[in-house]
């Protein structure tokens, strides 16, 4: 292996990462420069080392190295000035504020798979022509279309017959009218970064159709390059659905075949996290290896049968090009996930070393195809895929260097045995080697992931993925179903090892240096022969998981309102003792907040149980995440102003104590005092009281400050609440009334609150308004410090014994280049 070369490669990779975790974008000139310059340095550096005579070489082994060292950082600079270039583009491609919720005209093309969902369907699409003038629209953009007129945010209640939008298919092309906004998702502590997702995919903003006759498909087919492949991709998914109608993992072999995992449903994604299998659900490395491998030593034994062709070119040669190429296509066909692309590069850059006699090293490959894989796409890193295809595959090569090659051992029983034998070595070296990265991305470890991937691997890639491929291939749906029965035995397998007490690690979101520590420490252990005290590794991995976030001090709370989007969810934690309230919206049939946000946030903040969680109302966007927690974590008790009756409360019952909030209803934890103030038993008999009246209100009163949590309520609940002898007690932090509703917050209450912190939750740009205008002003004459999680992201506010109330916005602490700034 070149040394210069892999340090140059390395020093690339590293530039192009380290962009991404900026929080602003450097100037461009500074880019442009640091590009030019250090790609001359580099080259000029190691072409100066290469054309030195040996001898001058040798008497300089100082210049060597400071040679070596500028030019790697060199190379790092024009990585990292690579990237922020690339980022500069493409932010540049903007929709304006001034053009955001209006109606906008637009010509383009539908440019991936359309995926259908209960509400209608969605697509990314590639606009061509602006046909409303003056406006400014970005290139690519993702649009809904709803099952519904009166899903359209401006027909609500318009009294407009319900009607399924068209069909649509890939590389279609339309004139549509639609309204968009910028790009905006949810940003909470350990989330998922929405936001970063549309940046990778080069979504610059998102939409909606708008109810118009002047939608029209233009043309049935627009006849680009990519439309054939995703045409292709379509057509290969209608088989599938006619071939398995209604089949439980139909979904599954859809990702397998194409890449499109948007059908699995999240109870499956749940079996393959648990079990640590999640990588084979996709069209991975493995996955492309095999069809290479098949395709190429089909092409090596026609060319053997060929002497007019193996006298011109060897047929190991044409063998490795064929298999190149048909990785390629199948590459194309699943969508160019990084893990696919990674293997692709692979086989690339071996089959262009075995074209000029020049193969290198296999560590040599892995990094020419990591700088390919950024330099395609530098946003890769925001995948988790990313990371953990290139970790394996690179843990695989660290393990194996320096090890002898061992003797292929005679008789087919002990070449069996020592297939086993390395493919256990590799699954331990994998599973140990990944600790680290998979508790920083997911904050849970797969115990039994060895276990699953023993029959797992082998089942989906030599049974499963076969009959897929031979299934593209054919058109005839014996193979789809043959494939299905198979991955349905692999599931009930997966499913009851799923289900094993000990079959997830879930400590907490480890502290950032400790995930350095634990690399080294596992780095160390997995190291070659001769190299010294590997087993004291493992105590380099003991921070990783011993070492815990600062507790929260006795008699103080913390409060994180949770960026939820148009809902609220609120958690507060006290020293030993931990409560949410309220879950989120439900945002369709199969997704909510409870599942995608809060259970995520639990797990990364270390919480494995909760006291309590309390459910202000009915409805749907404060309750609809409240199901899917009380799955996925345990519920000691539940407290709510729903009916009896209401499904939530059957299924609380079955595990937790289950009660109705009762005004003047008090407990206390760890010096800190929870009170109920609203809503009165009687108020639940009375059939005037709308539901939003019936918000659970909950005061806690620290040692460094109180807190009032109101749900919804409004003018008539503050009132209640005024009129309570003694009256509502002033607090310091207020959870905002019905997200900043005109039917709530009134002067009065506000004079009686008193807030020097004021929470807004609502989501950005929302149908409703909230939070108003007036209600903002109201708030600054108040003299309140105001917050909004639509602008902010997660609020989290620290009320401490000795110190001052700390309120921030989690866009603030972790700024990213691609967030808007907060605009209030």
């Amino acid at each position: 292996m070149n040394p210069a070369i892999a340090g140059l490669l390395a020093a690339f990779a590293a530039g192009v990462t380290l962009l991404q975790t900026w929080s602003r974008l450097p100037p461009t000139p500074g880019l442009l420069l640091s590009l030019a310059g250090g790609s001359t340095v580099a080259m000029l550096i190691v072409r100066a080392c290469v054309t030195l005579p040996a001898s001058h070489v040798r008497r300089s082994t100082a210049l060597r190295a400071v040679a070596a060292g500028v030019a790697i950082v060199a190379m790092g600079l024009a990585g990292f000035a690579y990237a922020g270039w690339r980022a500069q583009v493409r932010l540049a491609d903007e929709l304006p504020s001034t053009w955001e919720e209006r109606d906008i005209q637009v010509r383009g093309v539908v440019d991936d798979l359309p995926q259908a969902t209960p509400e209608g369907v969605r697509f990314a699409f590639a606009v061509e022509h602006i046909d409303t003038p003056g406006a400014v629209v970005p290139e690519r953009i993702s649009l809904a279309w709803f099952a519904s007129r009166d899903r359209d945010p401006l027909l609500v209640g318009a009294g407009r017959d319900a009607a399924p939008p068209p069909v649509v298919h890939a590389g279609e092309r339309w004139r549509l009218t639609v309204r968009l906004k910028r790009p905006h998702g949810s940003v909470n502590p350990a989330g998922f970064d929405l936001e970063a997702w549309l940046l990778e995919r080069n979504l610059r903003a998102t939409g909606y159709v708008r109810d118009s006759r002047a939608n029209v498909r233009v043309d049935a087919f627009a006849g680009r390059a990519g439309d054939h492949v995703q045409r292709a991709r379509e057509r290969i998914r209608m088989r599938i659905a006619r071939a398995l109608p209604a089949a439980r993992y139909a979904g599954v072999i859809t990702a397998l075949a194409i890449g499109d995992q948007r059908a699995v449903p999240e109870s499956q994604w749940a079996v393959f996290s648990r079990t640590g299998v999640t990588h084979l659900i996709s069209i991975s490395g493995l996955h492309v290896t095999v069809f290479a491998t098949l395709a190429g030593g089909c092409a090596l034994l026609a060319c053997r049968r060929s002497t007019t062709l193996t006298s011109r070119i060897p047929a190991r040669k044409v063998a490795t090009l064929v298999g190149a190429l048909f990785a390629f296509g199948y590459v194309l066909l699943a969508g160019a996930e990084v893990p696919a692309v990674r293997t692709l590069l692979m086989l690339v850059v071996g089959a262009i070393g075995l074209w000029l006699a020049r193969p290198g090293t296999a560590l040599l490959v892995w990094l020419w195809s990591l700088a390919g894989v950024l330099a395609w796409d530098p946003w890769a890193g925001f995948a988790p895929g990313f990371w953990l295809s290139f970790g394996a595959v690179g843990l695989l090569l660290y393990a194996g260097s320096g090890r002898p090659v061992a003797r292929l051992p005679v008789g087919r029983l002990a070449r069996f045995a020592d297939t086993l034998h390395e493919a256990g070595r590799a699954q331990w070296v994998v599973t140990l080697g990944l600790v680290p990265g998979t508790l920083a991305l997911f904050q849970q470890v797969s115990v039994v992931s060895a276990l699953a991937n023993a029959v797992a691997i082998p089942v989906v890639t030599l049974a499963v993925v076969p009959l897929i491929l031979f299934a593209i291939a054919f058109p005839i749906d014996a193979p789809w179903q043959f494939a299905h029965g198979v991955l349905a035995l692999l599931m009930r397998y997966l499913e009851w090892v799923a289900e094993l007490p000990v079959a997830t690690w879930t400590p907490h979101a480890p502290i950032a240096w400790t995930v350095g520590v634990a690399t080294a420490g596992v780095l160390w252990m997995l190291a070659p022969r001769g190299i010294p005290g590997r087993c004291i590794g493992v105590v380099w991995m003991l921070p990783l998981a011993l070492l815990l976030p600062p507790p929260v001090p006795v008699g103080g709370a913390q409060v994180t309102v949770l960026d939820v989007g148009q809902g609220l969810a609120v958690f507060v934690a006290t020293a030993t003792h931990a409560l949410v309230y309220d879950t989120g919206p439900r945002f369709n049939d199969t997704v909510d907040a409870g599942g995608r946000i809060v259970a995520p946030f639990l797990r990364a903040a270390g919480v494995a149980r909760l006291d309590m969680l309390i459910v202000s109302h009915a409805d749907t966007d404060h309750s609809g995440g409240a199901a899917s927690l009380l799955r996925a974590v345990p519920v000691a008790a539940l407290l709510s102003s729903l009916p009896p009756d209401h499904p939530l409360v059957a299924q609380a019952k079955r595990t937790a104590t289950v009660a109705r909030c009762v005004a003047d209803t008090t407990w206390e934890w760890d010096r800190v005092t929870f009170t109920l103030l609203h809503p009165r038993a009687e108020h639940y008999g009375d059939a005037t009281r709308k539901s939003n009246d019936l918000s659970c209100v909950l005061r806690i009163e620290t040692e460094g400050g109180g807190v009032l949590f109101t749900g919804d309520i409004e003018a008539r609940s503050e009132n209640d609440l005024l009129q309570r002898v003694p009256p509502v007690a002033a607090s310091d932090v207020l959870v905002v009334p019905h997200h900043g509703s005109r039917t709530s917050s009134t002067a009065a209450f506000l004079a009686g609150v008193s807030p020097v912190v004021a929470v807004f939750a609502a989501g950005y740009r929302n149908r409703f308004g909230h939070p108003r205008d007036d209600v903002l002003a109201r708030y600054r004459l108040a003299g309140a410090t105001r917050l909004r999680t639509d602008l902010q992201g997660a609020i989290t506010v620290t009320l401490s014994p000795d110190l001052p109330i700390a309120a921030s916005g989690e866009r603030e602490r972790h700024r990213r280049y691609w967030y808007d700034a907060p605009i209030d």
